[in-house]
Protein backbone atom coordinates (compact mmCIF):
# COMPACT_ATOMS: atom_id res chain seq x y z
CA UNK A 1 0.00 0.00 0.00
CA UNK A 2 1.18 3.49 -0.69
CA UNK A 3 1.53 6.07 2.05
CA UNK A 4 -0.31 9.38 2.01
CA UNK A 5 1.55 12.49 0.92
CA UNK A 6 3.20 14.36 3.79
CA UNK A 7 0.72 16.69 5.46
CA UNK A 8 -2.38 14.98 4.03
CA UNK A 9 -5.41 15.37 6.31
CA UNK A 10 -8.23 12.91 6.71
CA UNK A 11 -11.55 13.58 8.40
CA UNK A 12 -12.59 10.12 9.61
CA UNK A 13 -11.01 7.18 11.40
CA UNK A 14 -11.61 3.43 11.36
CA UNK A 15 -13.57 1.89 14.22
CA UNK A 16 -11.76 0.10 17.02
CA UNK A 17 -8.78 2.40 17.56
CA UNK A 18 -8.05 2.72 21.30
CA UNK A 19 -7.36 6.34 22.27
CA UNK A 20 -6.65 5.71 25.95
CA UNK A 21 -8.31 5.26 29.33
CA UNK A 22 -11.40 7.33 30.13
CA UNK A 23 -9.57 9.06 32.98
CA UNK A 24 -7.15 10.50 30.42
CA UNK A 25 -9.75 13.28 30.17
CA UNK A 26 -11.05 15.02 33.29
CA UNK A 27 -14.83 15.03 33.62
CA UNK A 28 -16.13 18.21 31.97
CA UNK A 29 -12.94 18.73 29.94
CA UNK A 30 -11.78 18.06 26.38
CA UNK A 31 -8.65 16.53 24.87
CA UNK A 32 -7.01 16.68 21.47
CA UNK A 33 -6.12 13.52 19.56
CA UNK A 34 -3.97 13.29 16.44
CA UNK A 35 -3.85 9.93 14.68
CA UNK A 36 -1.43 9.08 11.91
CA UNK A 37 -3.25 6.81 9.46
CA UNK A 38 -2.08 5.42 6.13
CA UNK A 39 -4.35 7.85 4.30
CA UNK A 40 -3.07 10.84 6.27
CA UNK A 41 -3.27 12.57 9.62
CA UNK A 42 -6.56 12.89 11.54
CA UNK A 43 -7.15 15.68 14.07
CA UNK A 44 -10.03 15.36 16.50
CA UNK A 45 -11.03 16.06 20.07
CA UNK A 46 -13.11 14.33 22.69
CA UNK A 47 -15.28 15.94 25.37
CA UNK A 48 -15.96 13.93 28.52
CA UNK A 49 -19.29 14.10 30.33
CA UNK A 50 -19.21 11.66 33.25
CA UNK A 51 -18.87 8.18 31.78
CA UNK A 52 -19.80 9.39 28.28
CA UNK A 53 -17.63 10.90 25.56
CA UNK A 54 -18.49 12.99 22.51
CA UNK A 55 -16.01 13.35 19.66
CA UNK A 56 -15.63 15.94 16.91
CA UNK A 57 -13.31 16.48 13.99
CA UNK A 58 -11.04 19.39 14.95
CA UNK A 59 -12.14 21.67 12.13
CA UNK A 60 -14.18 24.87 12.39
CA UNK A 61 -16.99 24.93 9.79
CA UNK A 62 -16.41 28.67 9.32
CA UNK A 63 -12.78 28.67 8.12
CA UNK A 64 -11.68 25.02 8.15
CA UNK A 65 -9.01 25.63 10.79
CA UNK A 66 -8.52 23.73 14.08
CA UNK A 67 -10.69 25.20 16.84
CA UNK A 68 -8.14 25.56 19.64
CA UNK A 69 -5.14 27.86 19.65
CA UNK A 70 -3.88 26.21 22.85
CA UNK A 71 -3.60 22.46 23.34
CA UNK A 72 -6.90 21.02 24.60
CA UNK A 73 -8.44 24.53 24.77
CA UNK A 74 -11.80 23.65 23.21
CA UNK A 75 -14.30 24.55 25.90
CA UNK A 76 -15.66 27.78 27.31
CA UNK A 77 -14.49 28.70 30.84
CA UNK A 78 -17.57 27.01 32.34
CA UNK A 79 -17.07 23.93 30.15
CA UNK A 80 -20.62 24.10 28.82
CA UNK A 81 -19.82 25.11 25.21
CA UNK A 82 -17.21 24.40 22.54
CA UNK A 83 -15.55 27.61 21.35
CA UNK A 84 -13.46 28.35 18.27
CA UNK A 85 -10.63 30.42 19.71
CA UNK A 86 -9.87 31.97 16.32
CA UNK A 87 -13.20 33.58 15.43
CA UNK A 88 -15.36 33.19 18.54
CA UNK A 89 -17.87 30.70 17.14
CA UNK A 90 -19.75 28.86 19.89
CA UNK A 91 -21.07 25.31 19.58
CA UNK A 92 -23.33 23.10 21.71
CA UNK A 93 -21.32 20.19 23.18
CA UNK A 94 -24.09 17.61 22.74
CA UNK A 95 -24.54 17.95 18.96
CA UNK A 96 -21.99 20.48 17.67
CA UNK A 97 -24.62 22.96 16.49
CA UNK A 98 -23.34 26.51 16.02
CA UNK A 99 -25.08 28.74 18.58
CA UNK A 100 -23.30 31.99 17.78
CA UNK A 101 -20.54 33.60 15.79
CA UNK A 102 -19.70 33.46 12.09
CA UNK A 103 -21.17 30.02 11.36
CA UNK A 104 -24.99 30.15 11.65
CA UNK A 105 -26.76 27.07 10.38
CA UNK A 106 -23.69 24.85 10.57
CA UNK A 107 -22.35 22.31 13.03
CA UNK A 108 -19.16 20.52 13.88
CA UNK A 109 -18.55 17.14 12.26
CA UNK A 110 -19.02 14.27 14.70
CA UNK A 111 -16.20 11.82 15.29
CA UNK A 112 -17.74 8.54 16.48
CA UNK A 113 -16.16 7.55 19.80
CA UNK A 114 -17.36 5.41 22.69
CA UNK A 115 -16.25 4.06 26.06
CA UNK A 116 -15.61 0.31 26.17
CA UNK A 117 -14.24 -1.39 29.27
CA UNK A 118 -13.06 1.97 30.66
CA UNK A 119 -11.21 2.93 27.48
CA UNK A 120 -12.06 5.51 24.82
CA UNK A 121 -12.23 3.92 21.36
CA UNK A 122 -13.25 5.05 17.90
CA UNK A 123 -16.65 3.69 16.89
Amino acid sequence: MSEAPAGARVFATPAGVTLGPLDLIDDGAARNFVLQLRAGRFHGFVVRRGHDVIGYVDRCPHMGVPLAQQLDGYLSPGGDRIVCSWHGAVFRVEDGECLGGPCPGTRLTRWPVAVQDGRIVTA
